[in-house]
Formats: structure tokens, C-alpha cells, sequence
């Protein structure tokens, strides 16, 4: 499954409603750290397909799910399950990292 891209208007429906765990990459075109992340978070989301969700927020264009949730660095990648974050990531990380903390929550 592919990287879905949110909007502010679409955060709740994808992310807060889904029965799976979500990894939402918050991160901006012109941030050379989130261009080295969301590869990754890419490559994860086909290993787990049908077992999370991966989501794409730029913070220019979902700025206030941005502000809502605290996001001051970027890139930052918040882990939700059952519509809670319960961890979160912040600036560039390997992908066993990021494997690690979603591993948790399966």
C-alpha cells in the first residue's frame, strides 16, 4: 500500500477512525531530513500492507493538524493506534527504528 496523502479535512477519517495502526510522517517538500524518511516510510508501509497505515502530512498544507498535535521539527512521525498517539519519532531515523516502535503496536 502506498503512502496516503491527508488533508486537515481527512485527518480524523484516515487516521482517528482506522482499525489499524498508523504512522503519520509529518514533513515538507523542502526539508532535506523528510526526504531521506518518507523512502522509508514507504518501503515499510508495502512490507505492512493491510496491517497499518501510512500517512503523509506536509505541514504547509495540514498545518492545522500540524499545530493540533505539537509539531515543531520535521520531520517528526507520530504512531497512532485506536485514534491515540502512543509514540512518536523525531528528525531522520534508520528504519529499524521506525520498525521497532510500529512493531509495538501490531
Amino acid at each position: 500500500m502506498a503512502i496516503v496523502h491527508m488533508t486537515d479535512d481527512t485527518f480524523e477519517e484516515v487516521v482517528l477512525k482506522s482499525e489499524l495502526p498508523v504512522m503519520v510522517d509529518f514533513g515538507a517538500t523542502w526539508c532535506g531530513p523528510c526526504k531521506k524518511v518518507e523512502p522509508i516510510i514507504e518501503e515499510i508501509s508495502e512490507e505492512y500492507a493491510g496491517k497499518m497505515i501510512a500517512v503523509k502530512c506536509d505541514v504547509e498544507e495540514c498545518n492545522g493538524t500540524a499545530q493540533r498535535f505539537g509539531i515543531m521539527n520535521i520531520p517528526t512521525v507520530l504512531y497512532f493506534k485506536n485514534g491515540q498517539v502512543v509514540d512518536k519519532n523525531v528528525g531522520a531515523a534508520p528504519k529499524k527504528m521506525f520498525v521497532e516502535k510500529l512493531e509495538k503496536l501490531l
